[in-house]
């Protein structure tokens, strides 16, 4: 396995703690945001499969190691941090990438700091699902994440019954090996036998109905500036068979004719495309690409 260290950035609120992955001095660097219930080690198998590319990785405010940095949370408060962690690490100019509701965070920072970005990668995320005012946002997250919220609702007896709870579900039946266990392990605080997820449930909240509410959000995909890329896996949030952007979907959202370039994963569900060995090659490829194209432009440049 690759080196790596925590490092803690100060930010409003907190200090958020850094997963990274050194690389090859003077190389490129990845930036890459997690999903709304998750971690920063939802990308350790990505990093695994980039080799001798930096890689950062935040517990975004509100979860795993920086579950105590406070709100108020939203994706511009997200993007806010990842300026701070940019500058804490030197990093002039990354790739940027973003899984799930990382994707939206990606998104928002790419618009906002386009010249911080060389190129954007998204995971299954960032192409917004407006929802309705009136419609409660624990409902939606219910019906839509499932178990990464009913996780929040109950304590464990050890980090075995985690990962039982895990391994029961269906988008999680074939993902196993210490990266996904090291991944589970962040997201648990406490002491046996009463153990909780590390996940604030007013961050999931809030970013929530960020995400799924605010218009300036779901712009953020068609007014990008950078060369960008959507991959988007086959299978859903619980392994169904159409998954988070049903073909359809992408077909109408006219992401294409706005110049980003859609890449469709076959074989993966949501969580599989990192986790998973297959899908973490082909992200980590795609990342590599990104990495070699935007330090060719800014050498042109």
């Amino acid at each position: 396995m690759r080196e790596f260290e925590d490092v803690g950035v100060e930010v409003p609120g907190g200090r958020l703690s850094v997963r990274r992955w050194p690389g090859a001095a003077g190389g490129p660097v990845v930036l890459a945001l997690h999903g709304i219930a998750s971690n920063g080690l939802a990308w350790g198998p990505v990093a695994e499969a980039l080799g001798d590319i930096e890689l950062l990785a935040p517990d975004l405010r509100g979860r795993g190691l920086s579950r105590t940095v406070t709100g108020p949370f939203s994706m511009a408060r997200h993007a806010d941090d990842m300026l701070a962690v940019l500058g804490h690490f030197g990093v002039g100019r990354a790739v940027l990438a973003g899984h799930s509701m990382g994707g939206y965070a990606a998104c928002i920072a790419a618009r906002r700091d386009p010249g911080r970005y060389g190129e954007l990668v998204l995971v299954d995320g960032g192409l917004g699902f407006p929802v309705p005012a009136d419609v409660d946002i624990d409902a939606v997250l219910h019906a839509v994440i499932g178990p990464a919220m009913r996780k929040l609702e109950r304590e464990f007896a050890d980090r075995a019954a985690y990962h039982a709870f895990w391994a029961a579900h269906p988008a999680f039946a074939r993902l196993d090996g210490p990266l996904v266990a090291a991944y589970l392990d962040r997201d648990l605080t406490g002491t046996a036998p009463r153990m909780r997820s590390a996940c604030s449930p007013d961050a999931i909240r809030e970013d929530a109905a960020d995400e799924l509410r605010n218009p300036e959000v779901f712009a953020a995909i068609h007014e990008l500036t950078l060369p960008t890329r959507l991959l988007w896996a086959e299978r859903g949030l619980s392994d169904e068979p159409t998954g988070l952007y049903a073909p359809e979907v992408i077909a109408a959202s006219g992401l294409e004719s706005e110049g980003v370039a859609l890449h469709f994963v076959p074989d993966v569900n949501h969580y599989s495309v990192l986790l998973g060995d297959a899908g973490a090659r082909l992200v980590a490829g795609h990342l590599a690409d990104a990495a070699r194209r935007s330090a060719g432009a800014a050498a042109r440049g």
